[in-house]
Order: C-alpha cells, then structure tokens, then sequence
C-alpha cells in the first residue's frame, strides 16, 4: 500500500544519492517510490534512465582501449525509453522541477549516442523563460541545479561541435546571470561540482578560443565573466577537488583554464584596453590599473604552482614549450608593468622592485622545469639589469652566448633543427642589449668587453649576410657529405640595424677609454661608419635618437661641426607619428623627452660656433618642446628666491600640488634638464660675463631639490659681498632670446620694442668681441690669432689661444694648406670642416708615440702663408646632407660624398626599449645624487671665482666638500665590501676619489685666484693623489711646475712670515731681502717674452715704428764650476732654485701632461695640449711646440662653452 510518509523519505534518499554520485542505491530507491508513490512516474523513469547512462559512461572511463568520443552502450532500449520519457513529461503538470529534470534526461539520451542535432532540439530552449516560476534558485532543489548546468553545457557542446561557437558562448552567456550563484554554495556535492566544471571549462575553452580568432571583444565589460566565474568555484571548491590534474574523462587539464585566464588578462595589460568590470572579484584596490594588477598576480601564482608541480625535469630528447610559452608570456606582461606607462603607485607595494624579484623567482623556477633553455637565460640577463644585479646579469649573458653558440655549431653540423634555440634576430638584439648596457653603467674594463661583443657582433653579422647573399643568389647549399642546415629566418631590417648602431657604440666608447692613442682615431672612424650604417636608408626605418645621438656626438667630438649640426637638426625637426600605442613602453611625451640630450648636443655645437644665442634658444627648446612648464615640473612648491620664467609658469596653476614628467623620469633624465640648465648659465657667463651667471647661479640650487627631491644639505647661496649689477635690457635673460633655432619665424607674443632692445644689445654686446668669453683657464686667450716660438723658455700663457670670434679658419682638405682669417660673426657665415679624409700617423717624440693633426712632410706646407680663395659654403637645409667635402679650398671642385651620404632621417618612432627600467637601491641613487650636488657647488664655484667673488666660491666648494666627506664616510661604514672609494661602480660616473680630486683642483685655480701659487701647487697635488690622471688638476699643476723651472715663481720665503694673534702678518707686505747679497728679490716677475703678435714671415704693420737696437739682457749667473759646483747655498741666501729641482719640475710636468694627452680625458681637451706646447717649448723642442700649438688651434676652434662629455650622462648610449 502506498504510503506518504515513506515516499517522501525514499524521494529524498533519491535526490541525496544523485547527488552525491551514488548510483547504485538509484535502482532500489527507484523500485520503492514506485510502490509508495505511483504518481511520481516521471521522477522515477528519469532516475531510472540517469542511471543506465551514468553507468554507460563509467564502462566507457573504465576501458583502457575506449576513446574519449567512443559512444556508450547504454543498457536501455533507447527510442522505447525516450518515448516513455515524453509521454511522462507530457503527463507532468503537478511537479515542474521533475518535468524539467525529464526533459534534460533526453537531450542528454541524444547527446551520449552522438545525436546533437536531436539533443540540440530536446534540450531546454531557456530555463529562465520556460519556468518563470523557478525566479529564486535558492527555493529549487540541488538536483534542478545540477540539470541547469547540464541543459546549458550539453546545448552550448552541441552547437561547438557544429562550428558554432559564437552561438555555443551566447548560450553560456545568456544561462550566467541565473547560474553565477550556483558554483558559490556551500557545502557543494559531489555532481554539482562535476557538472559546474564541465559548464565552466567548456565556457572558458570556448571563450579563450573566441579570444584567438578574434570573434570575441576584450572591450566588452563581461569578457572576463566566465574567468572570473571559474575562480569563485575555484575558490569555493577549494580542499575538495584535487589542485590539478583532469576535471573528467577527455577535458583539458585544469592548468589550461587558469592559461587561457592568465592570457586573457595578459592582452588587456599588454593592449592597454580598459578595465572589464563585470562579475569583477571584490579587493581593497583602488584605481583599475591596481585591481588588473592584483587579478593578473593572483591567477599567475595559481597557473604557475599548477604548471611547475605537473611538469617533470625534461630528458635529454624532450622539451617544455608550456614552460617557456609561459614565462614569455610573464616577460611580456612585465616589460608592461615596468614601463614608463605604469606608475610606481599602480604596482602595488615595492613597487618595481618587487615585481622584478618576483619575475625573478619565476625565472629560477622555471629554470628546474627546462634543461639550458636559452630564452629563460636571456630573460635572466634582462631581470637581473633590471634590479641592478650587473655582475649576474653579465654572467647569465655568458652562460646563454655559450649555449647558443655550442648550439648553432650542433645545428650546422647535423642539421636537425633545435625548436627551443633562439633565432638570429633575438641574438643580434640580445648581444645589442648588453653592448648598451656596457656603455652605459660601466667603466674601462667594461668598455672592453662591449668592444670584444662588438667584434662578435660583425662576425655574427657577416654570417647572416652570407646565408643572405647565398639565398639571394640562388647558391644550393647541399652537398653529398655535408647535411642541409634548417631554414633560418631572415633577420628584421631594424634588428640589423640596432646591430651595426651597437658596433658603432661599443667602438666609440672604446676610443674614449683606450690607452693607446695611436689608434684612437681609426676606431672613431671605424664607430662613426658602423653608426652612419644604422642610420642609412637601406633598413627602411624611422631614425632611432639613440644613434643620432651617438653619431652626432661622436662628429662632435671629432670637430665635425657642420655634418653634426645638419644630423641633429634633422632628427629634432623629423615629424613625430600619429601613433600613441607605444606610449604604454615609452611613457607620454616619449619623443619630447628623448630629445633632451639631442637638444642640449646642438646647444653646445652651436656653441663651438660662436652661435650664442641660438645655443641659447637650443636650451630653452628643450624645455619648451613639452609647451607647458606644467607638463614637466608639475605644480609643486620650489623653494628659493630665484626662478627662470620657465619655473615661474608652473606656479598658481592648482592649489594641490601634482606631480609632473619630472616625478616618473630616471634620474640620468634629470641630470640632463640640469646639465641643460648649466649650460644656459654657461652660455649666459661667455655673453655677459660671470658677474650676471652668478645672479642666476642660485636657480640650480632651486632646481636640484625639485628634480632629485630633499637632499641632507639646506641649499642655498651665501650672500655675495658685491653682488653683481643685473643687465640694462632684456637681453641679460636667456629667455629674451627670441630668434629661431633653425632659422624659423621669430617669437610673435614678443614686442616690437622687446626686439629692438635685444638687437641693440647684441649689436652692443656682439660674441665676437674681444670679452666674449671669461678670463679664466678654460677660456683665457690673445687677441691676435698668431703664433711664435721662440727658443727660450717663457710664459707661453700669455699667449693663449685665440678668442672664437678671431680664430683660425681650418685648412683645405684637398690640398692642406694653412688660409688663417678671421671668421665672420654672422650667423650664416662659412665653415669648414677640421678634418681631413686622409688617415693622420701617431708622432714619435723620446720614445714615445702621440697624436698630432699633422705629419713632418706636410708642416712646411701648413705655415706657408699663401692666399688662398675660399668657397662660400652652402647652407644646407634640414633635410638634405648633400655636402661637398671640402668647405674651404676651390681646389676640390669634383665634391666628394658626404659625411652623411645614404642616411636618412624621415620620422622619430618609439622602438622597443633595448633596456629595462633599472631600480638601483636607495642608497646607490642617493650616491648619485650627492655626486650631482658636488657637480652643481663646484660649478658655482667656478662662477664666483671668475666673478672675482673669491669669500662665496671658498664657502661653495666647502659645501662640496662636505658632501664628498659624507660619502667618504658611507664608504667606510661598508662592511659588505660592495662599495669603494677608488673604483667606479655600475651606474656611477666618478668614484668618491675623483670627486675628492674635482674639489682639490678647484681649490687650487681657486688658490690661483688668490695669487697663493704655492698653495694651489699642494691642492692640485692633494687632487691627483686622489685621482693621479685628472685632467684640470694635471694642468694647473703642469703650468705650476714650469713656471717654477721658468723662474717665474719668486722662491718661498726661507722665514715663514711672524702672525702674531689679532695681528696681520708683519712680513706679508715686505719684500723677502736676502741677507747676504742684500738684493730684493721680486715678487712679482718681470713680463716674459710673448709668442710674436704676428704669424711667421710677416713683416711689421705700416706704421709701425723700427725697433730701436735692444739693450743687452743681463746674463743669468750660472753656477761656476770649481768648489762651489757641488755646494748649495742655504736657504736664507739662496735666489734660485737649484737647476736640478727646476729641470725635475719641467720633466715632471712633460710627463703628466704627455700621460694625459693619450687619455680619452685628455686627447682632445686643449688645455692640456696647450700646457704641453709650452713644455716642449722650454725644453727646447719649437717644431714640436709648433706642431701642437696648431692642434690646439683646431681644438678651440671647435669647442663648445662646456666639455662634450657632460651630454647623456657622459657617454655615448642613451
């Protein structure tokens, strides 16, 4: 007899063991509900048919032969059941869960016989639509649930497995509003786990495949729902299904979903799309950018736990492309992440570094998955820079270019392809990388190893364009006994051309360093045809500012001005592309900011030009490219009495202070808006003088703090005793001048009467007078451009170069001959070119080889005074580089290619960043910056002390001093051994002693200042032993020594004068008196013999009177031999020097001066040159002194305000 109460148990027990999977309690629990419930026909014959296909499908898993598509045989009479089964659903009115369980029944039937297109029909349209009454699932049974996603995952197979998978995703997305909370229940048995596994990796699959042929938008809000679906029934299911492994019989492992997740994520990262919110996981991030980093972390460290505790050690003959497609796609996503585009703030706690370390880890992990894969090497080399690990980074270049160096010789040897072995183009670029990463963050040592990678580089080089031209020519490689080598890809024009700009990189910063000075010009040839080479039209590329830059710096510093001036101006004026995809890598204002150094290059070349003004202008372009000084420098508060107008724009914009580019930028970036800035004040002083550069000084004390932020130093300027009078009229302001920088149309916001006024200045103030540049070391100078050698030693100083504005005009390099005239002050007058084709030989002088411009054989040559024609040159336009080869001589009438011949500059285009943001410690940063402050004290010293405002520049090099004290003691607190005094570190551009030796050499020309000689002579010996080859000490020191030898120098006093407390020193206004000759010995030299006035060969000037017949000079007493021959007289009666000490002084000086001139230091800074031209001078050597007088002519005559090194942090790699 039926009975209620037992059928509502049995029906429960019914939906517990569905539920939970146990289908051999279903037949009996069946058999009863039919006793004691005969109305609940279509519950029972449902449960019953679930059961005969549950039991179907498991003989199917359990047969080891059977395929994952093999059909079950189910143990049903198929079609009678089906029609039992409809006349039952047909029957149902009173339980439409059971009837909605009966209709997913068949379509199921179908689907398991292979019959998708009738499952397709039985199934369930929408559940939502066809049982409204089912609003609420939470009051439906568990069983319903599971049917759910069953209709939903059968219909959306059925209609993939006809190619429709656009309507197989709607399907899912339309059922995912109602099932969203389904997965999320809690506890959740065992079907339902099942069964929201299949829906959900179903949805996944499809939806990363959609992904891939591109039939479904990232754009769309919801295109992450199913993802995001997956990871709340991951994370509900947690401790109940297994970390890995296979969902069911024939899925894809669980790990494949997590990927397609982790790609999904990865190409809205890498494609900058906006961030989807739908179905978004809940988290304490703020901004977009912060949540997608935080959803792209959490699915990495799941895929990757799955993906490194599935995957073995390979054997020898296998390989784990998932690992390294993996850790691909992680380089991808973090070269995203590091990148200018993403600020520090986004990335979450640590920042950079942080992110790079964990990358890192992932690397190391990845790398007991593989066996010497080559792309997780070359990914360690990159990361490692990226922290500012060099040492490992350079170690891991090497272990990868052994490995795939051993592994092309494999390949070339048995011919069978290696699938995990880099390609050409990645090596080319990866040993490119690393040649810049030896230019730019190291010292001499290496500067060679990027020189011997530079050789790899060309023989890497000559190989692809063999196979090239093989190819090309149709040459069959196969022989009998030699195997086919694979197909190699051809390498991008782009990457050949990064690999010859990389030669020319790693050959001119090997020049620089190189002690052997003989061959210092050869390689500087050899680097500037390698980089004109990257530059030419045959790549097919948009101009790449990093080799303009290293080319036009290198033209530079070679004294070809003109060829250097056109390539700047070109890639300054080359229109910038509509195109801002890339400005995720290069940041905004990509091309503003890397124009800076190409900016502040064309300043100093214009510079070396005389062209003061435009030199001007060329600064303040590189500050007004950006249009608005609030772009830059944001709205934050400088402190400071003294602004430029620049400074003065970014104030009262906003009342909450924001940040500016300034604020994202690497601090080289900053250093070289400051170097800009120093050289505006430098330019100012040579047109105004020091006293209107000392006004303007205090503007870099407010400018540092704003670039480098707080510093523990207070900054400011000491209040000058005699402050300098500011200018009459416009003109004493940089920013007055108006004139274009290419010759474009002027200011139009300017006043008429703002320009008459600046002209007036200018044509009152010209650069070419005679006080355009200041007396000092660096600039002193004569006013007649001629030279003598006279045959005794004297004061060859006062016969200091020539100003720019009369100096020499350069030979022809047709015919070599000497045209000396002066140039002319307009802008648009003539210039020539300071050097020849012809390859120059090293001069041989006691021994010893040195660099002279010219040879013996062409002297005579040279100094021979004839009249020469000169042919105007062309001004070329922006655009072309058609010059002809000689500038100055007629004689070469057949023109010969340009300089610049084949390179083309059409466009500036972001390329991929070579190198990565590197994130030195705070501590190494800090280093720098303390480095730059010296640099910044020291150069305001050099203005007060040419300002005559001795007390202020005393106080400024203190504060100097102060800070390299502090680093002195940093050094020494190290116990790690990491840091050192002497050596310069990676990113570091002089050691704590260099700057130790930079503040005693300003000491000593400040000592000079003072007319204190003797004192100067012991700070410039205090600065070379801290740095025994700095470049100014050596000089000071040299002029010292020979004017000790010379006699110039009154000799100490023997009685140190008495300075009794509160009193002056009573012997310091008494000449020293020799008690036992009783004759007053000066203190105060006589004027020595000049160079003549006039060059060799003149006659006198009309008018000029004829010299009367000259007195007899008095002979100097020499030593007599006899007794008193090997006897010194004491000190108090002695008047001279004895010789020996003068003739130790002379050679001392020879020597230094000589040592610095093979230097990359010293082998083009004419001081030194000059310096030497008086050694050999007085020791009697003229035609030598002759010989390298004339080079420092050439040398002055093409440079700039400031030395070229103090462009791109001082080297040639951006």
């Amino acid at each position: 007899m039926p009975d209620a109460n037992k059928a509502a148990h049995y029906i429960q027990l019914l939906h517990d063991a569905r539920c939970e999977d146990n289908w051999g309690e279903v037949p009996e629990l069946v058999r009863k509900i039919r006793k004691h419930a005969p109305g609940r026909a279509c519950l029972a014959l449902t449960a019953e048919t679930e059961y005969a296909i549950t039991k179907a499908n498991q003989s199917v898993a359990a047969s080891d032969q059977a395929s994952a598509d093999a059909s079950p045989k189910v143990d049903l009479e198929v079609p009678d059941q089906i029609s039992k089964l409809i006349g039952a659903i047909e029957n149902e009115q009173q339980f439409p869960e059971e009837k909605f369980q009966a209709q997913v029944c068949i379509g199921w039937l179908h689907w398991v016989i292979k019959e998708y297109g009738l499952s397709l029909v039985r199934l369930p349209k929408h559940f939502d639509l066809e049982y409204p009454q089912f609003e609420d699932y939470s009051t439906i049974s568990e069983w319903t649930k599971v049917c759910a996603l069953k209709s939903t995952y059968l219909k959306a197979n059925c209609l993939a497995r006809n190619k429709q998978r656009t309507e197989a995703l709607d399907a899912f997305d339309s059922s995912m509003p109602s099932l969203a909370g389904v997965w999320a229940s809690k506890p959740a048995r065992q079907q339902l786990c099942y069964w929201s596994e299949l829906f959900l990796t179903e949805y996944c699959m499809l939806a990363g495949q959609a992904l891939l042929a591109d039939q479904k938008s990232l754009t769309d809000a919801n295109c992450l729902a199913c993802f995001r679906a997956w990871l709340k029934y991951w994370a509900s299911s947690k401790g109940v299904l297994l970390a890995g492994g296979y969902g069911f019989r024939g899925s894809v492992p669980r790990r494949q979903v997590w990927f397609e997740y982790y790609y999904a994520l990865s190409r809205i990262l890498q494609e900058d799309l906006p961030f989807p919110t739908g179905y978004a996981p809940i988290n304490n991030e703020s901004s977009a950018r912060s949540q997608l980093r935080a959803e792209l972390k959490k699915v990495e460290t799941i895929y990757q736990g799955l993906l490194f505790s599935e995957t073995k050690f390979p054997k020898a003959e296998e390989e784990r492309k998932e690992v390294e497609d993996f850790v691909d796609l992680v380089m991808r996503n973090w070269a995203v992440l590091i990148g200018r585009g993403w600020r520090e703030h986004d990335l979450g706690q640590g920042g950079r570094d942080a992110l790079s370390r964990a990358v890192l880890d992932i690397l190391f992990a990845a790398a007991t998955k593989t066996f010497h894969s080559t792309a997780i090497i070359r990914h360690l080399f990159t990361v490692h820079l990226a922290v500012a690990e060099f040492d490992l980074a350079f170690k891991s270049f090497d272990s990868y270019l052994d490995l795939v160096k051993k592994a092309k010789s494999r390949v070339e040897k048995t011919g069978d392809p290696e699938p995990s072995l880099d390609n050409d183009a990645t090596v080319l670029e990866t040993i490119s990388a690393c040649i810049a990463a030896l230019c730019r963050y190291g010292d001499r040592q290496a500067a060679e190893k990027a020189r011997d990678l530079g050789h790899e580089l060309e023989q890497w080089l000559a190989k692809v364009e063999q196979q090239k031209s093989g190819l090309d020519d149709g040459i069959s490689p196969l022989k009998e006994d030699v195997p086919l080598p694979p197909a190699q890809d051809k390498v991008p024009a782009h990457i050949l051309a990064l690999s010859y700009q990389s030669i020319g990189l790693a050959q001119a910063q090997w020049a620089r360093m190189t002690y052997d000075s003989e061959s210092r010009t050869l390689i500087q040839e050899k680097a500037t045809q390698a980089l004109r080479k990257s530059l030419s039209a045959e790549f097919g590329r948009a101009v790449d500012v990093k080799g303009v830059f290293a080319l036009g710096l290198l033209l530079a510093e070679q004294r070809k001005l003109p060829v250097a001036i056109e390539l700047v101006k070109s890639a300054l004026l080359a229109p910038k592309p509509s195109d801002s995809s890339e400005e995720l890598y290069t940041g905004p204002y990509w091309r503003e900011r890397a124009l800076i150094p190409l900016w502040h290059l064309l300043a100093l070349m214009l510079s070396a030009r005389q062209e003061y003004f435009m030199a001007a202008r060329a600064c303040e372009g590189a500050i007004e490219q950006f249009k608005d000084p609030f772009v830059l420098f944001g709205s934050r508060a400088l402190n400071g009495a003294y602004r430029s107008e620049h400074l003065n724009e970014t104030e009262g914009r906003d009342e909450k202070p924001s940040d500016g580019l300034i604020d994202d930028m690497e601090d080289y970036e900053r250093e070289s808006i400051l170097e800009i800035k120093m050289t505006q004040l430098a330019i100012l002083e040579v047109v105004e003088g020091p006293a209107v550069a000392v006004n303007a000084s205090s503007e870099l004390l407010t400018l540092f703090p704003r670039l480098f932020g707080d510093v523990e130093q207070k900054l400011e300027l000491a209040p000058s005793t005699a402050r300098a009078e500011p200018p009459k009229s416009s003109a004493g302001t940089l920013k007055s001048f108006r004139g274009s920088v290419f010759g474009g149309k002027s200011d139009k916001s300017a006043s008429k009467a703002r320009r008459q006024s600046v002209a007036t200045t200018i044509a009152e103030n010209p650069p070419t007078t005679a006080s355009s540049r200041p007396q000092t070391m660096q600039t002193i100078s004569t006013v007649a451009p001629s030279i003598q050698v006279t045959g005794e030693p004297g004061d060859v100083r006062s016969a200091r170069r020539a100003k720019k504005s009369d100096s020499l005009k350069r030979r022809s390099e047709s015919s070599r001959r000497a045209s000396l005239r002066k140039r002319d002050s307009s802008v648009d007058r003539t210039r020539v070119l300071s050097t020849g084709d012809l390859p120059l030989s090293p001069t041989v002088v006691d021994g010893e080889k040195f660099f002279t411009p010219f040879d013996d054989s062409s002297m005579a040559q040279y100094f021979t005074f004839a009249s020469r024609s000169t042919s105007a040159q062309q001004t070329p336009t922006a655009g072309s580089f058609k010059h002809s080869d000689s500038y100055t001589s007629t004689a070469s009438a057949k023109g010969k290619a340009s300089d610049l011949a084949g390179v083309t500059v059409s466009a500036v285009e972001p390329l991929a960043a070579l190198l990565p943001l590197i994130q030195f410690p705070d501590g190494h940063q800090q280093r720098g910056r303390k480095a730059i402050l010296v640099k910044v004290w020291l150069t305001i010293a050099g203005f007060y002390r040419r300002a005559d405002l001795l007390d202020n520049a005393q106080k400024a090099i203190a504060e100097a001093q102060k800070i390299v004290q502090g680093l002195e003691s940093e050094v020494a607190k190290d116990t790690t051994g990491a840091m050192s005094l002497k050596k310069v570190g990676w990113g570091e551009t002089k050691s704590v002693e260099e700057l130790l030796s930079d503040v005693w050499a300003e000491k000593g020309y400040l000592s000079l200042a003072r007319e204190d000689p003797y004192q100067a002579r012991s700070d410039f010996e205090s600065a070379l032993t801290h740095f025994p080859d700095h470049p100014s000490a050596t000089v000071g020191l040299s002029n010292i020594l020979m004017d000790i030898y010379s006699e110039k120098l009154p000799l100490p006093p023997a009685i140190p004068g008495l300075h009794p407390a509160g009193l002056p020193g009573i012997l310091d206004s008494v000449s020293v008196i020799n008690l036992a000759t009783k004759v007053t010995v000066r203190t105060k030299p006589d004027p020595p013999p000049t160079l003549a006035a006039r060059p060799l060969g003149f006659g006198l000037p009309l008018g000029t009177p004829k010299p009367t017949k000259a007195e007899p000079k008095p002979k100097r007493r020499t030593p007599s031999p006899g007794k008193d021959e090997d006897q010194l007289p004491p000190p108090h009666k002695a008047t001279s020097l004895p010789l020996v000490d003068r003739l130790s002084a002379r050679d001392r000086a020879y020597g230094l001066l000589s040592a610095l001139t093979k230097l990359g230091s010293g082998w083009n800074y004419s001081e030194a040159w000059f310096a030497l031209a008086r050694a050999y001078q007085v020791s009697g050597q003229p035609d030598r002194a002759k010989e390298v007088l004339w080079w420092c002519v050439e040398l002055e005559d093409s440079m700039g305000v400031r030395e070229w090194s103090c462009v791109g942090a001082g080297g040639y790699a951006l």
